[in-house]
């Protein structure tokens, strides 16, 4: 049966293929008022507020109601990156500028040109690319790495921190500058357990989306269902919300979903999901493997001759990314280089057509396809 009340709480559901929020909770009404005036101008939007508060989606919200909406949408987490990895990821590099930048490639700026860059943990930023990137949208030019050709880039950013940017900026950790220039506007996102009027709705949406994909008849929430939802404290936000969504409609049964059927992660037991391997079994595993290592390098030693070091780099290029599930920038993560660098080297390495159709998952954190492990071909081991 339809109802005012439905109607007005299916109005207030905004979901794009990366994100869902709800603008039912007086709190989250207000941020969307605010959301619609900002997103059509070009105003650098600085949002702030608790780690993992979904402000990634509140900037895919800014972009999707902007003019910029059909141009591209690219996040980059500041503070998953080394910072010797941040310079080619944001500017690009020029073939040769560092040792195994065999081709160039262009950074993300490049790549969000006529569209939107969310820089999520902003504050991270080391002091040396805050200088670039001031210079870069005041002058709306770039350089890439190793290279002196001026590149024209248009982007609008939209930053995100957990932190106190004034602080870092009287400490002299952030430029001031660039502070102002990110933060024309400042907006700060709730979390979920901030809005508790958008829980049970938010709720109710995820388990419309994932019974319609599941194949699933209706189910509902009970009452104590409910009052439980509310109980929690969602240090996860939405996200979390609809994993519990999910996995409850997995496992249980029947058409309504009550108290005892939603599977939290509270108190010890979460604790325990994320907790590190011990530290002996840590340097255990890690002795055996590097034994494990010297001696396949003494085989290739007696195998190889000028080869050896290419051939090696090769292999464990695509072993990392094949255990990566083809995921690049994790990939580039644990190899400590940057992810323009790694889908360059799978091109040299016959991987460019599945390189280029992963990367449009990989920021949103899509898993592609396990693919069996092979060994590098024998006609790209030596790249020099």
């Amino acid at each position: 049966m339809h109802t005012p009340e439905k109607a007005a709480a299916a109005q207030s559901v905004w979901r794009d293929e990366d994100a869902t929020w709800i603008f039912q909770d007086p709190v989250s009404q207000a941020l969307r008022e605010t959301l619609d005036q900002v997103a059509p101008s070009e105003a650098g939007v600085l949002l702030l507020g608790d780690g993992g508060a979904d402000k990634d989606m509140v900037a895919r919200y800014i972009h999707a109601n902007s003019p910029r909406r059909n141009g591209p949408f690219v996040s980059v987490n500041c503070g998953a990156l080394t910072e010797n990895m941040i310079h080619a990821e944001l500017f690009g590099h020029a073939q040769g500028a560092f040792a195994g930048a065999f081709d160039s490639a262009p950074g993300r700026l490049e790549e969000a040109h006529l569209g939107t860059l969310f820089l999520d943990e902003v504050d991270d930023l080391p002091l040396a690319m805050q200088s670039k990137l001031v210079r870069v949208l005041q002058e709306k030019m770039l350089s890439r790495m190793g290279s002196q050709q001026r590149i024209a880039v248009d982007v609008r950013v939209v930053a995100a921190s957990a932190k106190s940017l004034e602080q870092a900026v009287a400490l002299r950790k952030f430029r001031e500058d660039l502070y102002y220039l990110l933060g024309v506007v400042r907006l700060t996102v709730p979390a979920l357990r901030q809005r508790p009027g958008d829980i049970i709705a938010l709720a109710e949406h995820f388990i419309r989306v994932w019974c319609q994909r599941m194949h699933y008849a209706p189910v509902v929430l009970n009452a104590q269902a409910e009052q439980k939802l509310l109980e929690h404290d969602w240090p996860g936000n939405s996200r979390e919300l609809e994993n519990v969504i999910q996995r409850t409609l997995l496992l249980s049964r029947g058409l309504h979903i009550g108290a005892n059927d939603l599977l939290l992660l509270d108190g010890p037991e979460r604790v325990t999901v994320f907790t590190e391997p011990a530290q002996e079994e840590d340097s255990h595993a890690r002795a055996v493997a590097d034994l494990a290592l010297d001696e396949a390098l003494e085989s290739l030693c007696d195998v190889y001759d000028s080869s050896i070091e290419q051939h090696v780099l090769n292999a464990l290029l695509l072993k990392v990314w094949q255990r990566n599930r083809c995921n690049q920038v994790q990939t580039a993560k644990q190899l400590g280089i940057s992810r323009s660098v790694v889908r360059a080297r799978l091109q040299r390495l016959g991987q460019t057509s599945l390189a280029a159709r992963n990367g449009e998952h990989e920021d949103s954190g899509e898993v592609v396809p396990h693919l069996p492990a092979q060994d590098a071909p024998e006609e790209v081991k030596d790249l020099t």
